[in-house]
């Protein structure tokens, strides 16, 4: 439920989550960007996660991302928090599926506050818990040829 508005005539704030899915297609920032802006916010942090050549020591040829059906729904108990810890005008969150080679983009998460420091403590929040609490796995394929799994329970 939105919150109520302390001043008379002011309707009840809208939902500060404006955008949350799983995809297998390439994500966007500009969609993301979009999703988040607001003209009350003077801050707007963007976080994009990318897939890195390297894990522990091991040189990473690709790897591919899975998720539970329940991740989206997972994604938006993890936003909600965020957004009653802080003073979110707007919130998005987009992670990736399926295979991913080296420099693509795999997740993709904004927030915009009335103040910078806010918005940076917002997202780093909002980035943390997707990557601790969402059930997303990833599987890392390494140039000797050997596999992991990263985040399987």
């Amino acid at each position: 439920m939105a919150p109520t508005s302390d001043h008379p005539g002011e309707q009840a704030a809208a939902d500060p989550i404006k955008l949350l899915a799983v995809r297998d297609t390439p994500l966007s920032l500009d969609e993301v960007f979009r999703a988040v802006g607001d003209d009350a916010s003077g801050g707007t942090t963007l976080f994009v996660g990318t897939v890195r050549n390297h894990d522990g020591g091991a040189d990473v040829d690709r790897l591919g991302y899975s998720s539970h059906p329940t991740a989206e729904a997972e994604m938006r108990r993890v936003a909600e928090k965020v957004v009653a810890d802080y003073p979110v005008r707007a919130l998005a969150a987009v992670h990736r599926v399926g295979d991913l080679g080296v420099g693509d983009i795999a997740v993709v998460v904004a927030v915009s506050c009335p103040h910078r420091g806010e918005a940076f403590e917002a997202c780093r929040k909002l980035i943390d818990d997707l990557k601790h609490e969402v059930p997303i796995w990833k599987h890392q394929t390494f140039s000797d040829g050997t596999e992991e799994w990263v985040g399987a329970c």
